[in-house]
Order: C-alpha cells, then structure tokens, then sequence
C-alpha cells in the first residue's frame, strides 16, 4: 500500500495527508515516516500507566530538548483530538514497542489487544518536523536520500531526574559539510518545541558514542570527509529512560517510525 502525501490544493478533514497516512499505518503498512505528508508534524509516543503520569511529565519539563510535550491524553482515552479528529493511538503508528520491567517484549502494528484504562499518553515533537524547514534551504538530510531510518545514539549526557525516570540523552544524527552545519543550527533554534537546536557537533566520542557506524537505534548513514555529524536531542529518549527504570508497563512507537499529525510544522515555528 502506498501512502499519499501530496498535499491536496484544498484540504479537508478527509483528504489531508496526515490522515491518509494514519489510515495507511492503521491498515498494516509498516515504514519509516521520515518525509512523510510533507508539512505535518510527527511525534514521538510514551504511553505509561497513571501512576507514572506526573512524574514522567516532571521529566519532560526537566528536559524540554529531548522530550517537548506536544500533546496528551486523557487517562485510558486512545485520542488526543487536538493532535488528529480521528487520531487513534492504539493503531494509528507503523510498529510500537511493548515494555515489561524495561524490556521489549513484542514489538506489534497494532497495541489494541494491550490497551488498559489506566494509560496516559505522552506524544513528544519530533526532529522530522525540522527537516523540513532543512530541505527548504537545499540541505541534504542523509538518511531521507538513503531512504533509511535516521540514526540515533544513547550518549553521556545525564537527564534531570524526576521519580523513577533518569538515564542518558538519547540523540539523532544528521552529517552536514561545516557551513551547513551552522546553517542547520540556525534554522533548528526556531523550533524550540521539537528539539531546537543541536545538542553537539563533531566528535562523537565527546558526548559517549564509541562508533558512529553503529548507531543504537535506527540505521547507519556514511559520513564524508568533508562533513562533521550533527546530533540533536531525540524523542527516542524515554525508551532509553524507561530500559532504565525498569518499568511494569509501557509502550512506545519504534524509532523512526512516528505518530503523523494534523499540526502543522509552522506552526512549531517561534520566529
């Protein structure tokens, strides 16, 4: 099934392309997002039991640039429908990631059949909202071109604690020539709510990262010689968090395949 992004010359709820997507999502279609309906915003999923609830929330507002909280749900409701009218949060995301005491245990299309009333879902902003603003300026984003998942690392930058939730930053990288790099710093401050900034440039064994070839989430992409790696703070980082804490219960989206929304990525824009 394919997945249709161009956007409509007039959109309505049924035809926006953040929509078909989810629908695609909800009918089995498994595959990176990245550069999917173009303009829309994507989110990173943490979906915990209540009585985790404040304290991740704490968590989230101690550490805005890995995990900016862009919606959340009431307790048990699979809908945010700020985020999407018909948005379901129990079908609408390529492939989750199930938790037990802080370990996979499956990793299905659809977490229907594990849905209780007592979770909360967290939807964080994502760096695939930036990338636009990046392909606007005529920048090559690597693992959009190799049509992989951006690779992500967990690294020695320490979280704010809050409760149970504590560990390392989590990061993804994007290679860019030196000029770029610093073209990429400015046009990523503007998007403060979906990780802004980067966190770090070149060296990676700086921030704890043995070999950039091998990244602990997502799939590797080259870096030239005349390119340094750029890392910004990912969403990806509560699942490194919650492996932590060992948490009972919890269910994430797998990286690089995210929420698709109904916001729009300049709407994520501070200037």
């Amino acid at each position: 099934m394919t997945v249709l992004v161009a956007v409509q010359q007039t959109e309505t709820p049924d035809t926006l392309p953040s929509r078909k997507a989810r629908l695609a999502y909800r009918e089995g279609l498994v595959a990176s997002t990245a550069g999917v309906a173009p303009g829309f915003v994507q989110g990173n999923l943490a979906i915990l039991p209540a009585e985790y609830a404040g304290a991740f929330h704490r968590f989230c507002q101690l550490n805005p640039k890995p995990c900016p909280i862009i919606g959340m749900s009431d307790v048990g409701s699979p809908h945010i429908p700020a985020l999407g009218a018909d948005l379901d949060i129990r079908t609408d995301v390529p492939r989750y990631r199930v938790w037990r005491d802080g370990e996979v245990v499956d990793e299905p299309t659809d977490v229907t059949k594990y849905w209780r009333d007592d979770l909360v879902t967290f939807v964080l902003g994502c760096s695939f909202s930036f990338e636009e603003a990046l392909l606007d300026e005529g920048m090559p984003i690597r693992h959009i071109e190799h049509n992989v998942r951006v690779p992500m690392y967990r690294t020695n930058i320490a979280c704010g604690e809050s409760g149970p939730f504590a560990g390392p930053m989590v990061v993804s990288m994007r290679p860019f020539k030196p000029a770029d790099a610093i073209r990429a710093v400015q046009i990523t401050s503007r998007y403060p709510a979906v990780h802004g900034a980067p966190v770090h440039l070149g060296h990676p064994h700086l921030i704890g990262i043995k070999d950039i070839a091998k990244p602990d989430y997502g799939d590797p992409v080259p870096v030239a010689d005349d390119e340094i790696p750029v890392f910004w703070a990912c969403g990806v980082t509560p699942q490194s968090v919650i492996n932590a804490a060992k948490l009972p219960f919890a269910i994430t989206h797998s990286p690089g395949l995210m929420l698709v929304t109904d916001l729009k990525n300049r709407t994520m824009a501070v200037i």
